[in-house]
């Protein structure tokens, strides 16, 4: 590089800090080389915390594989491709990328990715209950399974006790509709429906909630997945929490696994969760509660042909039964991506089929019928890029581990008892591999 090229240096530094756009570029193992600040915005991570880990153990891509790993193993460019996936916190994200390969004297040494981020949209579009601005009502939730039956029934009481309640389950599993369908139960004049989303929550967003607690308003306050808060910061929204107005104030938390287990592992404050337990609702997978699955398809169709005026209405006997026998690990809200994917790509069909399935998901079902886990194919570096054999393994057992722990919704005993493994030893193998081995 001349001094000339040196000098501008700054210039380029700094217009890829403070672009628009999210800017991702990995080198030719799949290892974050830059990672400007809108990225750190849109995925909620540091470059300190990624700089070496590879694409594939920062991130669950459930739908389709990471475009940036797509080019990596293609060489070839893809232009406007809309990406959904998971960062380690299980937050999703959408993203609509340009991913382009970087060739230097003929070898390709990595790729850049700039990235639009959807996410809010999607959300919007996504959610059928509420996508046409109507409030969410208990009574309007498909329940037809008992245990969302009991659900609901207990949700009504604690709507009726007025007392703080803590919802316990999976991601994906409808939590968040309970919550809005509480807050909707009793109107009340000018109450509002606040969400404190506490994986991107810090000392700000904290001292914020404080702010809107002091006044007089009457209003609902979702706390979403408390368990990701530190543990300095769970007390200070105990405290703040525990000084507010009851009265006018319904508290509502949620987190992601057996609340004993979380207190176990030191991320649950046993205090906080003594302040929500007062109403505890268990959310079972839809996996476990499939009776609710095909109302809720019947529901997200009719709800789209009423608003939209799409001219699907129905699904075939083979498609009803894959859903049937399928295990949903993203549960109700895997179901609704999957519908809005299809929908959105249909146009005078009336009938959702086999064939309209993507491929992906059509694959992904095709293995775990065979009664095996599904594990999306590892990247195999090309003959003149061949890793040496203990590096290879071991980021392809990070993979494998990763996939499985996203399979089981981060949840360190279930995945271990899958991987037929002690909790410990599981999570000895995800250190050392954090770590690149050295632990």
């Amino acid at each position: 590089m001349s001094v000339f090229d040196e000098s501008l240096f700054p210039f380029y530094e700094f217009a890829v800090q403070h672009a628009g756009v999210g800017i991702h570029a990995v080198n030719s193992e799949g290892r974050t080389i830059i990672y400007n600040d809108k990225m750190k915005e849109i995925e909620g991570l540091d470059l300190e915390d990624i700089r070496d880990l590879s694409i594939l153990e920062l991130f669950s891509f459930r739908q389709h594989p990471s475009t940036l790993m797509e080019v990596l193993q293609s060489g070839k460019e893809q232009l406007n491709i809309k990406q959904t996936y998971w960062n380690q916190n299980e937050t999703e994200i959408t993203t609509i990328n340009n991913t382009y390969p970087i060739v230097n004297d003929g070898l390709l040494i990595g790729a850049v990715e700039l990235s639009h981020d959807v996410t809010a949209l999607e959300k919007f579009v996504l959610q059928p209950l509420t996508k046409d601005r109507e409030p969410v009502l208990l009574n309007n939730i498909v329940a037809e399974s008992d245990s969302m039956k009991k659900i609901i029934a207990t949700a009504k009481k604690a709507v009726r006790a007025k007392l703080p309640v803590l919802l316990v389950g999976e991601a994906g599993t409808g939590k968040d509709l309970v919550a809005q369908g509480i807050h909707h139960e009793v109107p009340v004049a000018d109450s509002s429906f606040y969400t404190l989303y506490c994986n991107r929550s810090d000392n700000q967003s904290i001292d914020r909630l404080a702010t809107e607690l002091k006044t007089d308003a009457s209003f609902t306050l979702f706390c979403e997945r408390i368990d990701f808060l530190s543990i300095e910061l769970q007390r200070k929204l105990l405290r703040i929490l525990e000084s507010s107005d009851f009265h006018k104030r319904q508290f509502i938390a949620s987190i992601g696994e057996d609340p004993v287990e979380l207190i176990a592992a030191g991320s649950l404050l046993k205090e906080l969760y003594y302040f929500f337990a007062s109403f505890t609702i268990r959310f079972p997978p839809l996996r476990e509660r499939k009776e609710d699955i095909l109302p809720f398809v019947k529901r997200y169709l009719a709800r789209r042909k009423e608003s939209l005026g799409t001219a699907l209405n129905d699904i075939t006997d083979d498609v009803q039964e894959l859903f049937l026998s399928y295990t949903w690990p993203g549960n109700i809200r895997e179901l609704e991506m999957l519908l809005n994917e299809v929908a959105s790509l249909s146009s005078a069909e009336t009938t959702i089929t086999y064939e309209m399935l993507p491929q992906y998901f059509r694959t992904k079902s095709a293995v775990m019928d065979e009664g095996s886990v599904p594990l999306p194919s590892f990247i195999m570096p090309s003959e003149k890029d061949l890793l040496p054999l203990d590096k290879f393994l071991r980021e392809a057992e990070s993979y494998y581990l990763q996939k499985a722990l996203a399979i089981h919704d981060g949840n360190i005993t279930r995945t271990a008892n899958a991987l037929s493994m002690s909790r410990q030893n599981l999570q000895y193998r995800l250190r050392k591999n954090k770590k690149g081995g050295e632990a």
